[in-house]
């Protein structure tokens, strides 16, 4: 029996049997043992307490590592609870995960937190990390854990018990006078926490759920040094400036109403001409690629989605039924089955293949209020949706084009970094999906198959396909390497099955097509707000929703500012003209707030001259030139991709 240990420079070495996660690290060197946060035992994460079995193989992990990281901060969540509890006794505790980049806890309390409340459970909690507590894990029968929460008062950890699968172990973790249910695993003690932020608190349903109770998160993170919560609060300070809320209302671009209710979005003037840019750079790049393009009803009869399979498997997402002449009818959730609709309109050959049926299509989703967050989760959004219907042999090349298109949009429009992930059906829980066996590999060794042949680096995801297909899900990373959902390419045999669609074969006989579902931007609104924070609301110039607003001096300069921008938009750009009775300084100011990429100041020179000043957004003052050399000089970046 041995136990075979990995340590973070990538070299091996054998541990004796019976040894803990402790053990090991502390035996290896006292530097290790210092900086070891937890291990991966034969891929599964553990606690430096736990025991290793024999014939292991052990990772060790540190705070470099993303799971040494979640075990440092899950353990830190457990510190903000027995804080939490110490100072607010009659709080009752729901869940407390780990999450990128921090953790969070939810509880019950009467009141809302305030910023002083935080900053009173951030001193506690400081306080409970300096006391050094050990962290005593303990496995425990149903009936007692059970008990033991009911006795405490914790309503929440009851119902968590009780979800927990029979036979499934259950534990506890103790820290002083702090209990708490948890899988963990966790540091050895309190003290091993160094630096601490609770960052917010907000209002959360018990689980997700708006009839369930509200509840009141509270966010925060934790770092090994320093310098690295630093660093990290100015990466917070910078994704607050380009929060996407906040800059749509301040540059006019989008609201929500909540007197048409939550995640129904208005496009305003500008976010409308920003959105019609980025709809006919998609329509003419799909027309170049061979789509025909449609429009399909917003709502269908209800049998449509029971053939679908997404009255079976997607219906929590799905709005109520309406009658219609004693008929059901639903908003559409996708437009899959109206593409199939119009497939089966006519006889298909083998010859008509591939068919690509392209649309902006609105469908409608049911959120619940808790997860809605500004375009990013919405109940009614644009999918740029297209289904490819082609035949088996068809099936790789069209993968490939698919991935040579949103490689090219992406770069348009600014992405150059994002990865793939190849979503796959969880082997292990075949009943969650449709199709036999033999579908599910053929549609996986297809979309594998197209990475390969371009050279897309992707990781894969056992378990995260669609119930009726796998996928290559894209994640886009923006300038502060945030990652935002994005393109996603599904390989589809069942829908034909389930419609029923063919074409004529070669061989005269009726064959299935393949469907390939794929969205290049997702969704105009999610698409819209990544677009707004990447570029920090100051898009390129071809997509500025104004490109060059001039800015007359004085009244007597209004004539001449109307003819600038009279002879720019011959060259066509978007100008405006602002003729406020304001100074020229408030006028620049504004133009640099409301992010236009080229501001013109107009006078008595200029006027004479027939010149503009020129200002730009980034480098400021750009000096005077005439009216058609500034002309000349942002022609290339009129057109999509042009950056500046």
């Amino acid at each position: 029996m041995s136990i075979q240990v990995t340590l973070p420079d990538g070299s091996v070495r054998a541990c004796p049997e019976g040894s803990t996660v402790r053990d090991v690290a502390a035996g290896i060197g006292p530097g290790l043992a210092a900086a070891a946060v937890g291990a991966l035992v034969d891929g599964r994460a553990r606690g430096l307490a736990e025991s290793i079995p024999g014939d292991a193989s052990v990772a060790v992990l540190t705070f470099a590592d993303p799971k040494g990281r979640e075990i440092y901060r899950h353990t830190t969540s457990h510190v903000l609870a027995q804080a939490v509890k110490r100072l607010f006794p009659e709080a009752k505790l729901a869940i407390g995960p780990p999450i990128e980049d921090g953790f969070y806890y939810d509880f019950e309390v009467s009141r809302p937190f305030t910023p002083d409340d935080l900053t009173a459970i951030e001193a506690e909690m400081g306080r409970i990390i300096e006391d050094d507590l050990p962290l005593e894990r303990r496995e425990i029968s149903r009936e007692e854990a059970r008990g033991l929460f009911l006795g405490l008062g914790e309503r929440f950890k009851v119902d968590l018990v009780e979800d927990i699968p029979e036979g499934e172990m259950i534990t506890i973790y103790k820290q002083g006078d702090f209990t708490d249910l948890c899988a963990g695993p966790h540091l050895p003690s309190t003290g091993r926490i160094r630096k601490i932020k609770l960052l917010s608190a907000a209002g959360a349903y018990w689980r997700g759920d708006e009839r369930q109770p509200m509840l009141q998160r509270i966010y925060g993170t934790s770092f090994e040094k320093e310098s690295e919560l630093i660093a990290y609060l100015q990466r917070l300070e910078e994704a607050r400036k380009r929060d996407h809320r906040r800059l749509g209302k301040e540059l006019g671009l989008y609201q929500i109403h909540e007197e048409t209710g939550p995640g129904l979005v208005f496009w305003y003037p500008k976010g409308a001409r920003v959105r019609e840019l980025i709809e006919d750079f998609w329509r003419r790049e799909h027309r170049k690629r061979g789509y025909d393009l449609v429009y399909t009803p917003h709502i269908g009869k209800i049998d449509l989605w029971e053939t679908s399979g997404h009255l079976d498997w997607f219906r929590e997402n799905m709005y109520s039924p309406m009658e219609v002449e004693g008929k059901e009818y639903m908003l559409k959730p996708m437009n899959c089955p109206f593409h199939i609709l119009i497939y089966e309109s006519e006889t298909r050959s083998y010859r008509d293949l591939p068919l690509r049926i392209g649309e902006l299509g609105t469908v409608y989703r049911y959120e619940r209020s808790g997860v809605l967050h500004g375009l990013l989760r919405v109940r009614g959004f644009t999918q740029d949706d297209a289904h490819i219907f082609c035949r088996p042999d068809q099936l790789e090349d069209e993968l490939v084009e698919v991935i040579d298109l949103f490689q090219h949009m992406m770069k348009v429009f600014g992405f150059d970094n994002y990865e793939a992930l190849l979503a796959l059906r969880d082997p292990q829980s075949k009943k969650k999906y449709i199709g036999e066996d033999a579908v599910w590999e053929r549609a996986e060794a297809a979309l594998t198959a197209a990475l390969q042949r371009k050279n897309l680096p992707y990781t894969r995801g056992e378990g995260d396909a669609k119930f009726y297909g796998p996928a290559i899900d894209i994640t886009l990373k923006d300038a502060l390497g945030r990652g935002w959902q994005g393109p996603t390419i599904q390989v589809d045999f069942n829908e034909p099955e389930r419609f029923g669609i063919n074409y004529m074969g070669e061989d005269g006989a009726r064959h299935r097509p393949v469907i390939v579902h794929r969205v290049v931007l997702g969704s105009m609104e999610r698409f819209f707000g990544s677009l707004i924070e990447h570029h920090a609301g100051a898009f390129p110039t071809w997509l500025a929703p104004v490109q060059v607003r001039v800015l007359p001096i004085a009244d007597r300069h209004h004539d001449y500012g109307a003819e600038v921008r009279r002879k720019l938009e011959e060259h066509g750009a978007r100008v405006e003209v602002d003729r406020r009775n304001e100074k020229i300084g408030y006028k620049i100011r504004d133009a640099e707030l409301q992010k236009i990429p080229y501001m013109l100041v107009v006078g008595d020179r200029e006027a004479a001259e027939g010149k503009v000043a020129v200002r730009q957004r980034e480098k400021g003052d750009l000096g005077p030139m005439p009216v058609e050399e500034f002309a000349a000089r942002i022609a290339p970046y009129l057109r999509p991709g042009g950056a500046v």
